[in-house]
């Protein structure tokens, strides 16, 4: 085989691997994103723009991404090691026996109780005191609603019987019915909260 006919191959290798190059870009890089978005904007709408929360006209937030309640009107979320910053979404990586861990569940345990009184240690959830993997989670168990039931019905001037019945009525079962563990969206229960005492006060 001459030299002429190598180099000619060669070329011929290239332009195929080039021309491959391009059909595999525009389908992996054009089209499959945009038939993906469309499936997902027609089948999933809610989910594929952010399950956004709209109240009167205007997004409050996100089912996906947990907010900071810090007012004793409100039901609390878990601690988070990033602030609830969603561009920050991370946990704090501490260990079990890291210090910096056992002294931050040691606060939010202290603020937990000095924030419902009569709650007894041993009747604080988990979730009430560690921080989640991703630092912006949204939802909280249901024992963890039920321990704040007192204060945020004296909050509110609400009979417990009625923000009791509030939780349940936000009560949202295991994914499948088989994984994780029945819980309600802070976020929500809150909007629900805040639309039952009438509108009074707001987010802290």
């Amino acid at each position: 085989m001459s030299d002429m006919q190598k180099q000619a191959g060669v070329i011929r290798h290239l332009w195929t691997a080039l021309r491959l190059a391009v059909v595999f870009t525009v389908i992996a890089g054009l089209i499959y994103p945009l038939v993906i978005t469309g499936l997902g904007q027609l089948l999933f709408p809610a989910q594929a723009n952010g399950s956004l929360i709209v109240q009167n006209g205007q997004v409050v937030g996100s089912a996906l991404i947990g907010q900071a309640f810090t007012s004793p009107r409100f039901f609390q979320g878990r601690p988070s090691a990033t602030g609830y910053a969603a561009n920050a979404s991370s946990a704090s990586n501490l260990g079990p026996t890291n210090p910096t861990l056992i002294s931050d569940v040691a606060a939010a345990l202290q603020g937990v109780l000095a924030a419902n009184p009569g709650l007894s240690v041993a009747r604080v959830p988990v979730d009430l005191v560690e921080s989640s993997d991703s630092g912006v989670d949204p939802d909280i168990s249901i024992q963890a609603a039920l321990v704040q039931v007192p204060r945020v019905a004296a909050q509110n001037g609400l009979s417990q019987a009625i923000v009791l019945a509030l939780v349940k009525s936000q009560e949202r079962g295991r994914f499948l019915g088989l994984f994780g563990a029945p819980h309600v969206n802070v976020l929500e229960l809150n909007l629900k909260l805040e639309a039952l005492v009438g509108g009074g006060g707001g987010q802290g």
